[in-house]
């Protein structure tokens, strides 16, 4: 960088990105079609002839860089395997609120065992675990809260 050269991501990534957006924002058909035929993809008539230039855009970044194979990708990577779950965790994760694992009804707690082993079996229940998550400001944390 000090001689004035990029950075290797930029060279080899953003650049690719932004000489894309920039051909599909100008409609320089050329440069778009020499792009999508070295890609190697097929873009409807559709959306190549659409008044907004984001559909074009939308329709060759879908099939050059799709969001669902980086996704699940980086879900297979970085999550943890669930047979690596302990006990105690399990019974947090089946706990709402304030109730303990020892008050729920005994066909839950049952479940602990199945949801540790992660089997694929036909007898095994099915187990899926729901979370919402949203965003919340710092501050509005409880560790960071005055006292």
């Amino acid at each position: 960088q000090s001689k004035g050269k990029k950075p290797l991501f930029v060279q080899l990534v953003l650049d690719n990105i932004w000489s894309l957006y920039e051909a599909v924002m100008k409609r320089d058909k050329e440069k778009i079609e020499k792009i999508v035929t070295s890609l190697g993809l097929r873009i409807g008539a559709r959306e190549s002839r659409h008044a907004d230039p984001k559909v074009h855009l939308n329709a060759i970044c879908s099939q050059w860089l799709p969001v669902s194979d980086a996704i699940l990708s980086m879900v297979c990577n970085k999550i943890p395997s669930p047979l690596d779950i302990t006990a105690e965790r399990v019974e947090k994760l089946m706990c709402v609120g304030a109730r303990t694992f020892d008050s729920l009804p005994p066909e839950t707690r049952e479940l602990k065992s199945a949801f540790m082993k992660c089997s694929s079996e036909g007898t095994a229940p099915v187990i899926v675990f729901v979370s919402k998550m949203f965003p919340v400001d710092a501050k509005a944390l409880p560790q960071n809260k005055p006292r």
